[in-house]
């Protein structure tokens, strides 16, 4: 059973349909006790770092996500979720990230592009990852974001793209993984990656 983290601040109905696509079993959840025995945790997010790490403190999950995260079982963040795996946010100062992934999260510079980086762009996937397997060399996800991880080592370094300046679009270490992009809204590429994780809920394994 999979647990989609409910904390106010989180696009739940766009995950919960691809993991119906999918047949995994899940629950949407802001109860400690529900998403303390699932076998896998998805924290999701949209809005501003600062108001979603405030309704998570709100929520009193933050310890709840913290142990979560020391049990070793599968912890995926997505998009704002990915970055609230961090230290903080140039977007919110002075704010505490989760510090599970050792990073910082900055706005995109302006490099003559579009900002919020909104469309379709490719993966380069730098260290192999069971959340991508079974994808094509370079796939392409869904962004719709303004600002973007930058993790202080590159062993956490999943998957590198370029949006006039490169960025780390996807993070993992150990069984916690953030990908900044929306695989809920990545069609097929999404679904497998969604399948990858509900696998790794299935049978424990991140590896």
């Amino acid at each position: 059973m999979i647990a989609i983290i409910d904390y106010g601040a989180g696009n739940l109905r766009s995950v919960q349909l691809s993991l119906n696509i999918i047949g995994a079993k899940f629950v949407i959840s802001g109860d400690a006790a529900r998403i303390a025995e699932a076998d896998g945790v998805i924290l999701p997010g949209v809005g501003a770092f600062g108001a979603a790490m405030a309704a998570l403190e709100k929520s009193g999950l933050i310890p709840v996500i913290l142990e979560y995260a020391a049990s070793g079982r599968p912890l995926l963040g997505i998009c704002l979720g990915m970055q609230a795996l961090l230290d903080g946010s140039e977007e919110g100062a002075n704010v505490r990230g989760l510090g599970l992934i050792p990073g910082f999260v900055r706005r995109l510079p302006d490099r003559g592009l579009k900002i919020p980086h909104i469309g379709w762009n490719s993966l380069n996937i730098r260290k192999e990852s069971r959340i991508f397997k079974g994808l094509p060399e370079r796939p392409y996800a869904y962004f719709v974001h303004s600002f973007a991880c930058e993790a202080e080592s590159a062993d956490h370094v999943l998957a590198v793209t370029e949006y006039g300046v490169g960025f780390h679009s996807a993070v993992g270490r150990g069984n916690v993984m953030g990908l900044q992009f929306h695989p809920e809204k990545s069609g097929r590429v999404g679904q497998a990656i969604l399948q990858n994780f509900a696998d790794m809920c299935s049978d424990g394994k991140v590896i």
